[in-house]
């Protein structure tokens, strides 16, 4: 399988079937992909975001990725500056790619009861994959100053 129809499998498995938001799907599917166990407690404190509690601030799709790199930095053996380093680079990517951090901007329409289920499933995906090839371009030629 490659690594979008990963991607999109669990994302819907995420989402319709166990009901989580974007910051735990991508958390779950990192680990998943990059063999890091992702603690219950992890998985509990990335539950509020989702924008922030759906406030529609950063998105949780960033800060589900950005959480993952402090988990697979630390596992690595990374200190503190060299994970913020590792975060400011994926924030900056991200930015770049999609426009903005901002759930206010990524997903204009906010958190309305009557926008169709999951409007943020393709969006989802297309930003899970860009983790996993951010995380495997790191892996192959990590940054000269970590």
């Amino acid at each position: 399988m490659d690594v979008r129809e990963f991607v999109r499998e669990r994302i819907t498995r995420y989402y319709r079937a166990d009901e989580v938001n974007c910051a735990v799907a991508t958390l779950k599917i990192l680990g998943e992909r990059f063999e890091v166990d992702i603690s219950r407690q992890v998985l509990d404190a990335a539950v509020g975001m989702n924008g922030a509690g759906q406030y529609r601030a950063q998105c949780g799709l960033v800060e589900g990725a950005v959480m993952f790199l402090g988990v697979m930095g630390r596992e690595q053996g990374l200190d503190d500056d060299s994970i913020m380093e590792l975060s400011r680079a994926y924030a900056e990517a991200f930015e770049k790619r999609f426009g903005s951090l901002s759930c206010r901007v990524l997903r204009p329409e906010g958190f309305d009861p009557d926008n169709p289920p999951h409007i943020c499933e393709p969006l989802s995906v297309d930003a899970v994959v860009f983790d996993i090839e951010f995380i495997e371009r790191l892996q192959r030629q990590p940054p000269d100053n970590l």
